[in-house]
């Protein structure tokens, strides 16, 4: 296991904009070398909690949350890569690239992370109140775990994913709630809708 150390939590500074209510703290697991794992933290206790890849962005998103009066929610973004090569990016975030790279990612994400929340945080939300997210090739890796641990995550926000994301060969029996955005002229995004199908429903509230 990669925890981070006991003491290794500090602020991290917000992004430009309205000041929000809840707290961003950034700390770095010795997973690659220092992969840092940013969480936006509600002023209330969460009633939802995403994770999502690209997390030095999308942890931010928190602000916008508040604003638009949501349900309190842990935001906890894991960041990418920092090889410039944005292929190694891709590679962890698609499995059909590299899987060993892809899976090795996974298991961080999955285990390591979420074990880190549920200690720092308190214990994890149920799947109907969990989901990951990402935005292009991080919505092809939210697409990836979504289907490969839909005990975990019981919903998918995915915008814009790219060409990688191919569907499994075997659907699971259970499938997670999948919202997906895209623009009318991203051909890549409307073949990963194609591909897909309508998941079995789940019971529990709707993400509101």
């Amino acid at each position: 296991m990669t925890h981070p150390s006991a003491g290794d939590t500090a602020p991290a500074q917000a992004p430009d904009g309205p000041a929000v209510a809840g707290e961003l703290l950034t700390t770095a697991f010795a997973y690659d070398g220092g992969r840092q794992v940013t969480v936006y933290v509600p002023a209330e206790p969460p009633q939802a909690v995403v994770y999502a890849g690209d997390g030095e962005l999308i942890a931010g998103w928190g602000g916008a949350l508040e604003a638009a009066g949501t349900v309190p929610t842990l935001i906890v973004g894991v960041h990418r890569t920092g090889d410039p090569d944005e292929m190694v990016r891709i590679q962890e975030y698609s499995p059909s690239f590299d899987p060993q790279r892809f899976t090795a990612h996974e298991r961080f994400f999955v285990e390591e992370v979420l074990a880190w929340v549920d200690t720092r945080f308190g214990p994890g939300l149920p799947p109907e109140r969990t989901a990951v997210c990402g935005v292009s090739a991080g919505a092809e890796l939210a697409f990836a775990l979504g289907l490969r641990h839909p005990t975990l995550y019981g919903a998918v926000f995915a915008s814009s994913p790219g060409g990688g994301f191919r569907p499994p060969a075997a659907w699971p029996h259970l499938l997670p709630r999948v919202y997906l955005t895209a623009g009318t002229s991203e051909p890549s995004s409307w073949r990963t809708r194609s591909a897909g199908r309508t998941p079995s429903p789940r019971s529990g509230p709707r993400w509101s």
